[in-house]
Formats: C-alpha cells, structure tokens, sequence
C-alpha cells in the first residue's frame, strides 16, 4: 500500500488531474443526484406563485407534484443525451478539450438556476436541470477515460477510484449544503443549485495547464512526440519507451485505429463478453439500491423509524459514509484487486439487505429495531463504496483497447442513466411509506379526475377507491429491498465467475484472459496442443 502511495506522490501532474478533471466531471453528477432534496419544498411554492402570476390560476397538489417529478427527472434525460454524444465528441476534440467546451454547459445551467426566482420562472429550473444532466453525462464518460489514460498502469485502479470518490463528494457536499444552516433556505436555495457552475469555472480556468491524455495523442492522433511529452509531465523525467511500445503494440493489434460504433460493438462476437460484463455490472450498480438511499433517503429512514428531527443528519451521514468508505477504497484496491472488491462488495451488500429486511420486519415488535436497520443502511453504504462504487467507473476503459473505448462507454453511460431515472419512477410504489401518503393518492385522484370528469365523475371516485384498495393490498412494504439482493447477488456471482483480475494488465493481457476464460477455441487449442507434444514425447522415446 505504502510503495503505490510513494509511486502516486512522485507523479503531482497526476493528483492535479485527479483534482481538477474530478471537480468538474464526476462530482456534477454525485451534486446533481442530491441536491434536489432540500429545495423541494421552496420549488414547489415557485411552481404555484408561477402560475398565479402568470394565469392567475392556483396549482392543485396532484399538479404540482406532477411538475415536480418531471423536474427530477429531467437530470436524466440530459445525462443520457451527453453520454449518447460523449463518444464521438470525446473522439473528435480529445478528452480534454471536451471536458473545458463541456464546462459552458454547465455554467449556462447555473446562470439559469439563479436567475429563476427572481424572474419567477420554474421553467428555468427545468431546463437548467436539463443542462445539467447533459453536464453530467458527458462529464462521467469523459472523467473517466481521461483519468484512465493519464494513469501510469500500476497505479490505475487507485486513480480509478477517485472517479467514485468525486461523485461521492458531489453527493454529501448536495446535501450538506442544503441544510437549513447554510444555503437551504428560501432566499438562498437559488444559489444551492447554481453552485455546480463555480465548480465548472474553476475546472475552466485550471484544466488548460494538464496535458492531453497520452493514449489519445498516440493512438488517435498519431503524434508520438506529443505522447511522449504528454508522459514526461505527467509522470516525471524517465524512460518511458516501455510503455510506448505497449500502446503502438495495442495500435498495432487494431491494425488502423478507428472508434468503432455501438452496433459494431454489439455485434463482434470478439468482446461479447466484456460487453457483457459492462451490462451486468452497470446495471447492477444502478439497480442495487445505493440510489434508492439518496433519491428517498427521508423516506427509507422513516419507514426504519428514525424521528422526524434527525431524518436530515441520517441523510447527510450516508453521503459522509461513503465519502469516507471510497476514501478508504482508493487506498486498498492496488493490493486487493478490483474483480476481489466487486465480489465482496456484492456479496456484502447482499448479506446486509436480508438482514434489513428482517429488522424492518420487526422493527413494530422491538423497540430499538429500528436502530438497527438505520445501521445496516450505513454497512450497506460501506460494502458499496468499499467495492462497486469505486471500481465500476473506469471499468470499459480497462477492459476495452482503444477502436471500442467510446462505445463501451456511451452503452455503460446510457444503462446508468437509464436505471437511474427508472428506479426514481419506480422506487416511490414500492416503499410502503410512499404508497400512504396522501399527496401519492391527491396525484392519482387528480389524474383521474382530469380523465374523466366530462364522463363520470362517479366512475372517477370508484376508480380511485379500487386503485387505493390494490395499493394497500399489493404493497411491497420492507420486501422491496429483497428486489435488490437478487441484483447483488447475481453481479457478485457472475464477477466471481466470469471477470479476471485487471490489477496491473494492459488491454491485450485482459483481452487475452476473457479469450482464456470463455472460448472453447482456446481451450480446443490448448489440448490439441498439449497433445501433440505428448504424442512427440512418445515418438521421442520410441525412437529412443
């Protein structure tokens, strides 16, 4: 641990690009996620005063939570879009120039935010959330290519990590910043969700002082002695024609270097099985429940009984709880390995929900029940972090020579995009305290209502009941955790199974331990081959 500490410390190029290239990529996303929940409430109140100015007309609650919803979710739909446009853009103007034009984004989101309530506009605030999302999602895919490349490759899967680390900052410094004590308030909410455009000027001002990534200049471009500059900065004053040679030997495996598409990607049978594995993983690290915590974090910690006053410091503890864990992550994953972290961490994760689903179970029954499951949301928070969240990130870049790089991560950015936005529709019904709530019923209602109303009135209200009627009979309650052990425990078990270790390997070692692992061609030519030096032994001792 101490020796690849030594070596990160020797290369202060590289913790500046960890720093500057985080700041403004990764941590955008981890604040976007967050920071939603505390302005909820002063959003929802411009979203009325809006209309009433406007059209003199006062928004019924179904309405407003509507408008809400789309809010929120609008993040998504722009993350999707820059993880579609990541690629070709990241491959047209290189990592870092993408991630400086990307940085505009995101202070024209700002610009937006803090504008909205002076102008009493919400429709800012969603097209600002937009801007935002489209932010993020190029920013996730480029961070992360550009970090990977720019890491010597003993020391890969530590900067690896910090790709975790900076959205897990993002994630506590939402909520932190949005307690009441600082810029969770109704004067000051305006600027809690332009913040993320001070992070992208200080990225915009700084980033031109880093070098271009070496693989990008080499393989890409084809300018060996840009390469070669861009690693005597970044790494220090060494020989570093090894590691060249490794990146024209990848060069020359391609045969002509050519970012290949996502229906190629698809359809080469070659690296079926790393797409594979960046399907499963990235839906799986959407899909386990670590998003559910921080979409609804108030909620599941109501329903496991923690009091109303504390329900904000519980929520802030989860984000510090992972800042922490993927702290400590960054420090043991070169000694332990990343296929060790992801099978663990799985397998924790997958323990920890069984167990929470027995104390919510019982947490009606045993006073100090619910203690318990607010402490195994804290152990399920760590094995995340400690693992998956760290090592899931930089994974295509890793398993994926050059030509597919952008297109393994335009399919990884778009399944984390997707699950996300479909698990903060769907979370909600399947929390029991959610399915309860009277403003979840006034939505319902409303709908019905508005459908109908020209019909039957009648109809509505008896639609309405039996609708009430299957949510109370139908309601998950605490099993809807078990949903997310079966994503856990599969992931674990196919990582277990079906992924090498990818701890100090180029792209052709890894590439040529999937083809060991899974072709029976291979395994056809090794005993073909062991074989026939057995029958020559025989020849040998026959002649003999």
């Amino acid at each position: 641990m101490t020796q690849y500490l030594t070596l990160l410390l020797d290369c202060p190029v590289v913790i500046a690009a960890i720093f500057i290239s985080g700041i403004g990529g990764t941590f955008q996303y981890g604040y976007g996620v967050s920071v939603m929940t505390s302005p909820s409430a002063f959003i929802k109140e411009l979203m009325n005063q809006t209309c009433v100015h406007r059209y003199n007309v006062s928004l019924e609650q179904w309405q407003v939570s509507l408008i809400w919803s789309f809010t929120v979710s609008i993040f998504c739909i722009g993350g999707l879009l820059g993880s579609l446009f990541a690629g070709s853009l990241m491959s047209k103007f290189g990592r870092k120039q993408c991630l400086l034009l990307n940085n505009f984004v995101a202070i024209a989101g700002a610009v937006l935010m803090l504008l909205s309530q002076k102008t009493m506009s919400f429709e800012m605030v969603m097209v600002g959330r937009l801007l935002y999302g489209i932010n993020s999602g190029v920013g996730l895919t480029v961070h992360s290519v550009y970090l990977t490349e720019c890491a010597p490759k003993r020391l890969r899967g530590m900067v690896g990590v910090t790709i975790a680390t900076f959205i897990s900052t993002g994630k506590f410094f939402g909520q932190l910043l949005g307690i009441s004590e600082l810029l969770g308030t109704e004067k000051m909410w305006p600027w809690l969700l332009g913040f993320n455009g001070f992070t992208a000027l200080f990225q915009l001002f700084t980033l031109p002082f880093l070098p271009e990534s070496p693989s990008f200049l080499l393989l890409d471009r084809g300018d060996r002695q840009a390469c070669e500059k861009a690693l005597h900065r970044l790494w220090g004053d060494k020989d570093y024609s090894r590691e060249v040679e490794e990146m024209l030997e990848e060069r020359a495996s391609l045969g002509s270097v050519r970012s290949h598409s996502v229906l190629e990607l698809i359809q080469n049978r070659t690296v079926r099985w790393q797409l594979l594995t960046i399907v499963v993983v990235f839906t799986t690290v959407q899909l386990c429940g670590i998003n559910a915590v921080y979409f609804y974090s108030f909620d599941v910690f109501r329903a496991a009984g923690i009091p109303e006053e504390k329900l904000r410091f519980a929520a802030l503890g989860t984000g510090l709880c992972e800042l922490c864990t993927s702290l400590a992550c960054f420090v043991i994953i070169e000694s332990t390995g990343k296929r060790v972290l992801l099978f663990r961490g799985y397998m924790g994760m997958s323990a920890t929900l069984i167990l929470l689903t027995v104390t919510l179970y019982l947490q009606g029954q045993v006073s100090w029940m619910p203690y318990c499951s607010m402490a195994l949301i804290f152990i399920f928070i760590f094995f995340f972090a400690s693992g998956p969240a760290g090592v899931t990130a930089p994974l295509p870049g890793e398993i994926f020579n050059q030509s597919y790089k952008s297109a393994a991560y335009i399919v990884a950015c778009t399944l984390n995009w997707t699950g996300l936005f479909t698990l903060g529709m769907l979370f909600p019904v399947l929390v029991v305290s959610v399915l309860l709530s009277p403003q979840f019923f006034l939505l319902t209602e409303g709908y019905l209502k508005e459908q109908l109303l020209k019909k039957s009135v009648k109809m509505c209200h008896s639609l309405t009941n039996c609708f009430q009627m299957l949510c109370f009979q139908e309601q998950l309650d605490y099993y809807c955790f078990l949903i997310f052990l079966v994503f856990c425990a599969v992931c674990g078990i196919y990582v277990r199974l079906n992924v090498p270790e990818t701890k100090n390997r180029t792209v052709l070692e890894i590439t040529a331990e999937f083809e060991r692992m899974h072709s029976k061609t291979a395994a056809s030519d090794m005993k073909r081959s062991t074989e026939q030096k057995l029958n020559g032994i025989q020849i040998h001792e026959t002649k003999l």
